[in-house]
């Protein structure tokens, strides 16, 4: 009885500690797992990644989405503008892009085929690393790890819930590490994300307003998509809505990003 007592114990303080924790939007937040060791994870996981898949080596796609991802992680606030973030573009026609804890981008050549230029490449860059910034991924290893499931740290990581994400942690993982269950992002984190990654894109002088015809074309390329409430992603129309719904927020913050000259000048051609 005494250990029982001292299990529940254990449970209800571990649930104590993780709701003190709240999201930039203000979200309450179950928040168990280190911080280090998701990014020692990550960092592994991201090694095997660039070891197992081939890299693109057109030098334009490299330099278009390095131009891109250095202008959203100018504008980061600390801990984060502190980090030295790693970029992988894969040559994969997955339409996919990930950010991992501790500072490690990856963009596929698929979603360059998508998004038609830098604002709206911005716009996925920015929602992938706030992703990061919004400690999503020790949000879903802590509810993981706090309900008893056995999840493979790496696989949470990388099953973002994004078309080819399940295909990408496979891969990433198959030099022997097995994969485990990979748990997508919730509706709120990626809505959360999408309003994180419209102000970091604002304040880097890409134009928020281009967030929408990305959203659309991602849209057209989805075969089948499911349901709102089938999906983690919010459907296409209330996604579109929220987004319009925070220009008034983030098209100032462009517009001060404009005056104070960051002015981006990445172009795909």
């Amino acid at each position: 009885m005494p250990k029982i007592h001292l299990l529940i114990s254990i449970v209800l303080v571990a649930f104590a500690v993780a709701s003190c924790s709240s999201s930039p939007t203000g979200r309450s937040q179950m928040i168990w797992k280190s911080d280090k060791e998701l990014e020692a994870q990550s960092r592994k996981a991201f090694n095997q990644m660039r070891a197992s898949m081939p890299l693109s080596t057109d030098r334009k796609k490299i330099d278009f989405v390095y131009c891109v991802a250095e202008a959203v992680v100018a504008v980061l606030d600390p801990p984060y503008s502190d980090f030295e973030w790693d970029l992988a573009v894969f040559d994969n026609d997955a339409v996919n892009a990930f950010a991992m804890p501790g500072g490690k981008i990856g963009v596929f050549t698929g979603i360059l085929k998508v998004t038609e230029n830098q604002h709206q490449l911005a716009a996925v860059i920015g929602h992938e690393i706030a992703h990061v910034t919004a400690r999503h991924s020790n949000e879903r290893a802590s509810r993981a790890s706090l309900t008893g499931i056995g999840v493979n740290v790496a696989a949470i990581i990388l099953g973002g819930g994004h078309s080819g994400a399940t295909y990408t942690a496979q891969q990433a993982l198959d030099a022997g590490a097995a994969v485990g269950i990979s748990l997508p992002h919730t509706r709120g984190q990626e809505s959360e994300a999408d309003i994180i990654g419209l102000e970091y894109m604002a304040k880097a002088g890409f134009d928020p307003r281009e967030s929408v015809p990305l959203w659309q074309r991602m849209a057209a390329s989805s075969e089948k998509a499911p349901a709102e409430f089938l999906s983690t992603h919010p459907a296409s129309e209330t996604r579109i809505e929220n987004l319009v719904s925070e220009w008034p927020k983030t098209l100032p913050m462009y517009n001060e990003a404009i005056e104070e000259g960051r002015i981006p000048t990445c172009s795909k051609e």
